[in-house]
């Protein structure tokens, strides 16, 4: 094993200072270095599980906002469906009591419907003379 002068590890978190080369003493020679990552030195793979995983619950929640909005668009739709049937309901039911009012306003009608209810004309009034 060979060991060089001034050789320090690496460190990966901090970024590498040069140091300057005291007078006294003389430079050592530069070794050519292998231009590879300490990942693939130490046989290690990158990890990509984490931005796969990312990558899937970051779909996940867009697809879920994509069904909450087509649910609440569709669940106005019914509402107003549902409004537009009880318009028409209560527009039918307003023509229908417009047109019996318009039937039974007249005297004669009153008169009918009150007979056909078991009333009947009142006797002529007694008048009390007075003392």
């Amino acid at each position: 094993m060979a060991v060089y002068e001034g050789a320090r590890p690496r460190s990966t978190v901090l970024p590498r200072r040069r140091l300057e080369a005291p007078l006294l003493r003389p430079q050592a020679p530069a070794i050519p270095r292998r231009a590879t990552r300490l990942s693939l030195r130490a046989r290690r793979r990158p990890r990509v599980y984490a931005g796969t995983i990312g990558v899937i619950v970051v779909a996940f929640m867009l697809a879920f906002f994509s069904l909450v909005q087509t649910v609440r668009v569709s669940a106005s739709g019914y509402d107003m469906g549902q409004l537009n049937a009880e318009y028409r309901q209560l527009t039918t039911r307003r023509q229908q009591d417009l047109s019996d009012i318009g039937r039974l306003d007249r005297e004669s009608a009153i008169r009918r419907e009150a007979i056909a209810d078991g009333l009947t004309q009142l006797p002529a009034p007694i008048v009390l003379p007075a003392r």
